[in-house]
């Protein structure tokens, strides 16, 4: 039997990040097969010659449908649901995008009044012309909207790798997903997709553009969690290993944790779907309300560690390794960090309760490696609205046990953000809810400059070919220059709100509004 530091070192090398020292990030040009593109999450893309002047177009009298003939730039466009949170992802010739089933693909998913019914739906497109292929058409949790809110739909990215797709569904659940869907046959173990689709009611049979499903983890059933409103995290793989955030939080009280014992990361083999371990921080019972920061990871001091924003405020990193103690196998903590300053939790020697504007808030935001340190923003659930909001940088290797040693610097002029970082030639680039984009020095946290959206900023932004792309609730698209001096940005509007965080891949550009989707490419002369 291999000891445990020889298999921990095949890990890393199959995971392909072992090293003595940590190494840069590789370019992250042709396809963008994961939320952030590569496993550091910086929202960072090397492709070049994208666009920075193109128009949304127009619909078609009353319909949903935009008229070609008066976009701009546009390669593509299709009719996505009436709301959509997740990122697009693209690999192989195919993009995936979550959203709900408000415009149905379908018939057979509408209701016996011919409405459609709500659901959780990944969409399957093709990359060259945005012909639509397959979806996966989750049905609600019978528990209600405590679990599952309404026409929220899918809100995570997928994880694509080779034929494989992973995916944090609406309801709780991890499910491997073939990328070519049922149109190659049903493949796989699982084989109860009609039972599936039909959810509480009859058993609905799949077609040739129904998600093939390969298997099934159910994080409620399996664990126990309660997941408050909505399931999301954007799977991270390293080697054979996936890394989920199970999403447990509070109940319809905002006071109660019905599982403060479940875990919040666990680990799951990508072939079969089995647990593989569980983290041991006892986060579940000091939750402010919910969790819905997707995992990163890096090498810190050549070693490679899992980076995590916890619900009770706290960002943490994990051994990627479950080690086996007693009953249970453990992803063991190697450190952790809280986000919120002294002053955010307590007023007049009086506690301050959550969700209060000035107190303290989660970690919602995917934390980002970069040249060694981590950048994370405080955040809540954006009904919570507006508040006080810190960004940190933190340096994992002066990051003890339960300490705060770690602060390289704290930059507190920003509000509540669930925005992951752009940071490209040492510049930092974060959106807030509130509208506001910053630019920092990354080594010293100094302000550059910040930009007035005057929109809340539900996603994050994209810095590639010399331009920062983000988004807001208002519809518009703001280009900025990568560029420390403050500069006029260009703003286009979409036509509808934009949730979700532009992407590249392939000399494209992908923006998901609350309805469509578009690919964006300047043409060619």
């Amino acid at each position: 039997m291999k000891s445990a530091s020889v298999l921990t070192l095949l890990a890393l090398f199959t995971a392909g990040l072992c090293a003595e020292e940590p190494a840069p990030p590789k370019p992250k040009a042709g396809d963008w097969a994961q939320w952030g593109g590569s496993n550091d999450r910086n929202m960072v893309s090397d492709e070049k010659n994208l666009p920075d002047d193109w128009d949304a177009g127009k619909k078609i009298g009353d319909t949903e449908e935009i008229d070609p003939k008066t976009t701009k730039n546009v390669k593509w466009v299709v009719k996505l649901g009436s709301q959509s949170y997740g990122n697009p992802v693209i690999s192989q010739g195919k993009v995936l995008v979550g959203t709900n089933n408000e415009s149905p693909r379908d018939p057979k998913y509408n209701l016996p009044d011919k409405r459609p019914s709500d659901r959780g739906v990944v969409m399957c497109f093709n990359e060259a012309d945005g012909k639509f292929l397959w979806q996966l058409c989750s049905p609600k949790l019978p528990s209600g909207k405590v679990n599952d809110w309404e026409y929220l739909g899918i809100c995570s990215s997928p994880l694509v790798e080779g034929n494989r797709v992973y995916v944090v569904t609406n309801r709780c659940e991890v499910l491997c997903l073939d990328l070519n869907g049922m149109a190659n046959g049903n493949d796989g173990p699982f084989k109860d997709e009609a039972k599936y689709f039909g959810g509480a009611g009859k058993p609905i049979e799949p077609g040739p553009t129904d998600a093939d499903i390969i298997w099934q983890y159910d994080m409620m059933d399996e664990l126990g969690v309660f997941p408050h409103n909505m399931s999301n995290c954007s799977i991270l793989m390293l080697g054979d290993t996936l890394y989920v955030n199970t999403s447990n939080g509070q109940d319809w009280s905002h006071v109660n944790i019905p599982s403060p014992n479940s875990p919040s990361l666990i680990a799951l083999d990508k072939k079969t779907g089995q647990i593989l371990g569980e983290d041991d921080a006892g986060i579940g019972r000091r939750l402010f309300h919910g969790q819905w920061s997707s995992p990163s990871a890096g090498l810190v001091n050549g070693k490679l560690q899992i980076f995590f924003g916890g619900g009770d405020g706290w960002l943490y990193a994990f051994d990627p390794t479950p080690v086996k103690e007693g009953d249970h196998d453990h992803i063991k903590t190697l450190w952790r960090f809280d986000c919120n300053p002294p002053e955010y939790k307590t007023k007049d020697g009086k506690k301050i309760k959550y969700p209060d504007a000035n107190g303290v808030s989660e970690v919602i935001a995917t934390p980002v490696l970069y040249k060694g340190k981590i950048y994370a923003a405080t955040g809540q659930d954006p009904e919570h609205g507006e508040g006080l909001g810190i960004f940190t940088c933190i340096d994992p290797t002066k990051s003890g046990d339960v300490t705060t040693s770690g602060c390289v610097w704290n930059y507190k002029d920003i509000k509540r953000s669930i925005s992951t970082v752009s940071i490209v030639d040492d510049l930092v680039f974060v959106g807030d809810f509130s509208g506001n984009v910053h630019c920092l020095d990354a080594a010293t946290g100094k302000v550059n400059w910040v930009y007035p959206t005057k929109s809340h900023i539900w996603g994050s932004s994209l810095a590639a070919d010399g331009k920062v792309y983000i988004g807001n609730e208002e519809g518009d698209i703001y280009i900025f220059k990568v560029s420390k001096e403050k500069q006029e940005p260009k703003k286009i509007s979409m036509g509808a709100p934009v949730f979700s965080s532009p992407v590249a891949a392939n000399g494209v550009l992908y923006i998901a509004t609350q309805t469509h989707l578009y690919a964006i490419q300047t043409e060619k002369k």
